[in-house]
């Protein structure tokens, strides 16, 4: 994250704040599984499957859905060269936007795939050396790296060298309190929304200018 420059940063943020907003429509619509947090929907698995629970298709599926969106992001990456960053967050707008028409015409749990793939795919936004450089739909990573800069600086190091990892996880804290506040009132508008939001962001970081070639690995 402090590899980038402030722009890049407040893409990422932003991006964290699309995926908090995305993940929290899908957690309130099914009722306690997660669309992007993958590390929860294999804890709640696990648990189901251990006490016979019957959510135990919808967490395998929606983990499926994510892997299958990490693996078609990457691919679109490798595609589109220096211009992955708009492929990418294109193809997140346009599965939210599908996941917005299933939920406003088909009843049930159908539209979180789309939405747990389109939360995949946008892991493939931000790359360095063809690996994820900055994690914007899982937390975890980052509350370390702000606890590590936090301690460097009680120890003498870069005094605001945490301040790029507190925004990208309040961009999510802030991205999911709207998306459980909006859902429940608006329903589908909420997920059109946020479709919306992602091509405003492919626009925004078509502005930033070309990315990092996806590096093409060959075996020796």
């Amino acid at each position: 994250m402090d590899r980038y420059d402030r722009r890049h940063q407040a893409l990422a943020a932003a991006l964290a704040a699309l995926a908090g907003f995305v993940d929290a429509i899908g957690f309130v619509k099914l009722g306690g599984m997660f669309v992007s947090f993958m590390s929860g929907n294999t804890t709640r698995m696990a648990v189901d499957l251990a006490t016979g629970s019957a959510v135990t298709a919808m967490a395998a599926a929606l983990i499926a859905a994510f892997l299958a969106g990490v693996i078609g992001g990457a691919l679109v990456a490798a595609a589109t060269g220096t211009a992955r960053k708009v492929a990418v967050l294109s193809l997140t707008a346009a599965l939210l936007a599908v996941a917005a028409v299933l939920d406003r015409f088909v009843t049930g749990g159908l539209a979180a795939l789309p939405m747990a793939v389109a939360m995949g795919a946008a892991n493939n936004v931000f790359l360095r050396d063809g690996e994820v450089s900055v994690g914007v739909t899982y937390m975890t990573g980052t509350l370390v790296k702000l606890g590590q800069r936090i301690a460097a600086a009680l120890l003498g190091d870069d005094p605001v060298g945490w301040a790029p990892y507190l925004r990208l996880w309040l961009g999510l804290l802030a991205g999911a309190i709207g998306g459980a506040l909006l859902y429940p009132r608006i329903g589908s508008v909420s997920l059109a929304l946020a479709a919306v939001a992602a091509a405003g962001l492919a626009i925004a970081a078509r502005r930033l200018g070309p990315s990092d070639p996806y590096p093409r690995r060959t075996h020796q």
